[in-house]
């Protein structure tokens, strides 16, 4: 029997009795996932957005409401719930040449490990209908200096629309901004995320506003990226984790080798050993257990009652085109 994912343990004990409801009616986590057919080719549907507002986005988030932010995860579990992964899917995502693209810098360590702030590691939030979420992201290399990973359900409902008043915050702790709130211009996702949830395809990136005149990466830094690289590699996972024992007030991180998702294969993800929960979604996998090495994946899932094991997409071509679009835009 196919096993129900659900992005990251531990996400429902978070969440409202109203969110439940809301759940409930779109096709609740618990509905098992069924399989799509097909999916769009790279290049072939719109992957951009521009992150329209109908409120200044660093005004909304006040304090308050970025503690009763609802981890994003539940959006992911919902794409699940009305069938947007593909367990028939044609073809692979393990495509191309290996890629990276290199940061200014290159090193660190250990089921999961208390972490001092990074700076160019934060917090992710934004809102989706009458709710707000919070995720996790990193700041990546790029052309625009200007542009932050995370997952694909925390900028678009996959399917479906992409999300309002999100902001990064870099280097978040106990409720405070060291380096300011900087709201989106532009959100990117892949067009098997945007248009079917296909879970294989779960990141996406934001492009940040300039904030007193400055871009981001100038301010906190980069990670280096890279694509189409070997399976099974070393990783340290980074993220702010929200679900109890959790309170997503700071840094945590997992390490492992990765291993492939032997409940769904047809997933093509690939996990680690972490008790992280929800709130970590979107949070950086960095190769080699080293906080300033490069990106290779984002934690998109898990399985409650399973082992404690965190999911990621493989980050092939396809992501990196999304990538590409978001670097130059």
């Amino acid at each position: 029997m196919t096993k129900k994912p659900l992005p990251i343990t531990g996400l429902l004990s978070l969440i409202t009795s109203a969110v439940l409801t809301v759940c409930a009616a779109g096709g609740a986590a618990a509905a098992t996932p069924t399989a799509v057919s097909s999916f769009a080719a790279p290049g072939t549907q719109q992957l951009v957005s521009l992150a329209t507002t109908t409120t200044d986005p660093t005004g909304f988030w006040t304090p308050e409401r970025m503690q009763a932010a609802i981890p994003g995860d539940v959006l992911a579990g919902k794409a699940l719930a009305r069938g947007g992964t593909s367990g028939t899917a044609s073809g692979t995502v393990e495509t191309g040449p290996p890629v990276k693209i290199a940061s200014a810098k290159s090193n660190s360590t250990s089921l999961h490990q208390d972490e001092d702030p990074i700076d160019h590691v934060g917090k992710v939030f934004f809102t989706m209908g009458a709710f707000a979420y919070v995720c996790s992201g990193n700041v990546v290399v790029s052309d625009n200096d200007s542009t932050v990973a995370t997952a694909g359900h925390c900028v678009n409902e996959g399917p479906g629309a992409f999300v309002k008043n999100f902001v990064f915050v870099p280097a978040y702790l106990n409720g405070k901004a060291p380096y300011g709130i900087w709201p989106a211009k532009a959100l990117y996702t892949t067009p098997q995320w945007r248009t079917a949830g296909d879970i294989r395809y779960d990141t996406g990136f934001a492009v940040t506003a300039t904030v007193n005149g400055k871009h981001l990466a100038d301010v906190v830094g980069a990670s280096g990226v890279e694509f189409n690289q070997d399976r099974g590699l070393s990783y340290k996972a980074f993220g702010y984790p929200a679900a109890p024992p959790f309170d997503g007030q700071s840094l945590k991180s997992c390490s492992g080798d990765a291993t492939d998702d032997p409940i769904n294969p047809q997933f093509k993800a690939q996990g680690i050993p972490c008790d992280m929960t929800g709130g970590s979604s979107g949070g950086p996998w960095m190769e080699d257990s080293g906080w300033d090495s490069y990106q290779n994946s984002i934690t998109s899932y898990g399985y409650p009652g399973g082992p404690a094991v965190i999911y990621g997409p493989y980050w092939g071509s396809v992501i990196r085109d999304a990538y590409e679009l978001a670097s130059t835009s």
